[in-house]
């Protein structure tokens, strides 16, 4: 091992950049702290200004290459990719699970499998995108996806290398060249995914790590003039300052954000699987941006709803995410664990009533909670606490439950319990959503179109519709009979 080398769990992680196909220092570093017991992982490179343009202007570099190697090679490679992270499924998992707190049995059989699919889905997807030629006036109409440039991918914590993965694997599909940031409480598979890719044939300088806070690098990268996307995921504020920075070159933005979504339960649905539906939004310590946070639960079956609920939620085992039987692991920081708390002390001083939970635990670990007796001004039903906090909230029907489902700046998600098909119909064309879930939770297909409206989101990403941001889509129309004879 070196000075730029830690060990998590016994698998070796780069603690350096990658920059134009070569491991780069930085003078400062930061330092990387498990959830799981507060226990220092390793002092990461800490990137400025100065690593932000060396990035970029490797990524500029390899562009023209990249951009013109085939599709069919594009391909060949990203499935290599692929193949090397299913190769190191086990290390992956480990390493993530260690470095943000999420459940190793998820990112053994859900997460690290979903990372490899990102590459092998944009893979095929690019192989088989094209649209229909069609005629104006005689004139035939051409539409074409051209490599845009240099991309910056600025990634959350909460699911670090899926989520990067989804943006990384799309633009380089479409022929760009890529400048990931991860999270700064979440670096490492960031770091091994640069090795994976080295390994799988992918040229330098395609592909660039750089590490840091968003102060320091990410203003510097976003505000670059050879940026030529900008795709992020993760809070409003952080947002709107990178859509500031964007504007002075007029970067096209793609900004997946937070959301407060709605689970309504009406009295005709199967209050078994509600149930199950509403338990489910604990998932990953309720730092999930689709969770259904705001129960609205019918009148009529509020008070058995809730004793359900109770019930199911009584059975979850909280503690180490490495062992098989945690169902909620910690949350991701002590400033993050502060802020939850925050939340939920203020809403009860306000007067909600916690039914479960409602406090702190050892270390950063959260109890599940549920709050009841909220108003819907109230700043835990507005606001997203990202964390496991949960509101219920009671509806009498179908206008009021729409009317508060759709009262928050947020758009996400949203998901929808009932046993009447044509009122799941008419209820889910009248909810403010990217994406709505009808008697099921979380089902996601990567040919869909993801993203959220209001301050959820700015775009879509998933099947042609990533393409359709990372490419610049071109028509190029032709007179008919209009070449010249060059006999």
């Amino acid at each position: 091992m070196t000075e730029h080398t830690l060990t998590v769990a016994g698998v070796a992680v780069d603690t350096r950049h990658w920059i134009g196909g070569e491991r780069v220092a930085s003078t400062e570093t930061f330092t990387d702290v498990s959830p799981i017991d507060g226990s220092v992982l390793g002092e990461i490179s800490r990137g400025t200004a100065m690593e932000a343009a060396a990035a970029v202007a490797a990524a500029k570099a390899a562009f023209p290459a990249w951009a013109a190697t085939p599709r069919a090679e594009r391909a060949r490679i990203l499935h290599a990719v692929a193949d090397g992270v299913e190769k190191r499924l086990e290390e992956l998992a480990i390493v993530e699970t260690t470095d943000n707190g999420a459940l190793l049995r998820s990112h053994r059989r859900g997460v690290m499998p979903r990372v490899a699919h990102n590459f092998r889905f944009f893979a095929d997807w690019l192989l088989k995108l094209e649209h229909e030629d069609f005629e104006t006036r005689g004139h035939t109409n051409h539409v074409s996806w051209d490599p845009a440039g240099p991309c910056v991918l600025i990634t959350p914590w909460n699911a670090p290398l899926m989520l990067a993965t989804w943006k990384v694997a799309p633009a380089l599909a479409a022929g760009n060249t890529v400048i990931l940031k991860p999270a700064e409480w979440t670096p490492l598979t960031a770091s091994l995914l640069a090795d994976i890719a080295a390994e799988a044939g992918l040229p330098a300088g395609v592909l660039n790590v750089v590490q840091g806070y968003g102060s320091e690098i990410g203003d510097a990268l976003t505000s670059h003039p050879d940026v030529r996307r900008i795709s992020f995921t993760g809070s409003v504020p952080t947002a709107k300052r990178i859509a500031a920075s964007a504007a002075v070159n007029l970067t096209p933005l793609s900004l997946e954000l937070g959301g407060k979504s709605p689970l309504l339960v009406f009295a005709d649905a199967d209050l078994d699987l509600a149930v199950d539906l509403a338990v489910e939004q604990y998932d990953n310590a309720g730092q999930v941006c689709l969770a259904a946070t705001r129960f609205l639960v019918q009148e009529s079956v509020a008070e058995e709803f809730t004793r359900r609920f109770v019930a199911k939620a009584g059975q979850l085992t909280q503690g180490d995410p490495r062992d098989e039987a945690t169902d909620i692991g910690p949350n991701i920081h002590l400033r993050q664990l502060e802020k939850i708390d925050g939340f939920v002390q203020r809403a009860i001083a306000a007067g909600a009533r916690a039914v479960i939970g409602g406090h702190r635990k050892d270390g950063q670990y959260y109890a599940p909670t549920l709050l009841t007796d909220v108003a819907q001004d109230s700043e835990i039903v507005q606001e997203e606490v990202f964390g496991p906090v949960l509101t219920l909230q009671t509806f009498s029907d179908e206008d009021e439950a729409v009317r508060l489902a759709n009262d928050t700046r947020f758009g996400l998600a949203a998901t929808v319990a009932t046993g009447d098909p044509e009122r799941a119909e008419r209820v889910t064309a009248q909810l403010v959503a990217g994406t709505v879930w009808v008697n099921c939770f979380f089902v996601r297909d990567l040919q869909a179109p993801f993203g959220g409206s209001r301050q959820s989101g700015v775009g879509r990403e998933g099947g042609t519709w990533s393409f359709d941001f990372y490419c610049d889509v071109k028509n190029t129309v032709t007179a008919p009979n209009g070449w010249r004879n060059h006999g």
